[in-house]
């Protein structure tokens, strides 16, 4: 299943003015274009010209901003053994989690929920695998609502960040604990905080391409929006994620995976690896 961008460029117009507190007065003042030119865009209307103007102003890269808005780009399916996503739906959108396990032991490890863990637990009994662990990237409700039923209770340990403590999860520092090794499998833990307070960003090795569960940190030619902090959001990417090798798979928690080489080249948010 081919799952749609999470974003359109202009959620990206709307997430990046959000962040760095520009009006649609202050955008135009400085870009040229006018305000009714901002108010379509954000509305939907593709008009190249205008998002080359405002692009910069924004600290967006703008021929990433058009190929967003005439749908040019996608990213190139990624299908690695040993490595499962889940799209569930919440409420009127669709929220993703994640299961990577190791061919010969066995042993698997989830990542969040989702809205419904019937599909990943139906997967794992299929496949005749041990669920030993689950973390959590973030603990926004969509990402751990069927938490209960994919530990059965509690009877597999979850993880969580210590700033985003859920009941049924054990806490952890960065400080004093960053990596795990399961049946195969090492996970670091990695602070990719701004969309919530303790965002933490997976990079998983064993399999045949490093892997970083990033929550939502960072979508598919987007990110999430900086709810927290939006200078974090973007800094704590560009230091966690953005250093990982290009062929690093990325799942996020809404849309489609791709890969840390595919972002440098068509997120505009950014400009600096184009």
């Amino acid at each position: 299943m081919l799952l749609p961008l999470e974003d359109l460029f202009n959620d990206v117009i709307a997430k990046s003015m959000r962040g760095l507190g520009i009006t649609d007065a202050d955008l135009a003042a400085r870009s040229g274009a006018s305000v009714e030119d901002i108010a379509a865009a954000k509305s939907g209307k593709v008009d190249d010209l205008v998002l080359r103007k405002i692009a910069p102003h924004l600290q967006l890269e703008g021929l990433s901003l058009v190929a967003m808005a005439h749908n040019e780009w996608r990213p190139i399916p990624v299908n690695v053994s040993g490595l499962e996503q889940f799209n569930t739906m919440y409420h009127d959108m669709t929220v993703n989690a994640y299961l990577v396990w190791d061919a010969e032991t066995k042993n698997a490890v989830a990542f969040d929920t989702g809205a419904d863990a019937t599909p990943m637990i139906n997967f794992i009994q299929k496949k005749g695998l041990n669920l030993s662990l689950i973390f959590l990237t973030h603990t926004h409700p969509d990402h751990i609502l069927d938490l209960a039923k994919l530990s059965a209770d509690g009877a597999v340990t979850v993880f969580a960040h210590e700033k985003e403590p859920c009941p049924g999860a054990k806490t952890f520092q960065l400080s004093d604990t960053e990596a795990w090794e399961s049946g195969g499998l090492r996970i670091e833990a990695r602070s990719t905080w701004g969309h919530s307070k303790g965002g933490i960003t997976y990079l998983v090795s064993g399999l045949k391409h490093p892997i970083a569960i990033v929550g939502d940190a960072l979508f598919a030619s987007s990110m999430g929006g900086g709810m927290v902090s939006y200078a974090d959001a973007l800094a704590t990417n560009r230091k966690e994620i953005f250093t990982q090798p290009d062929n690093t798979v990325i799942c996020p928690g809404h849309g489609p995976m791709t890969t840390v080489g595919e972002e440098k080249a068509h997120n505009p948010f950014y400009p600096e690896f184009k």
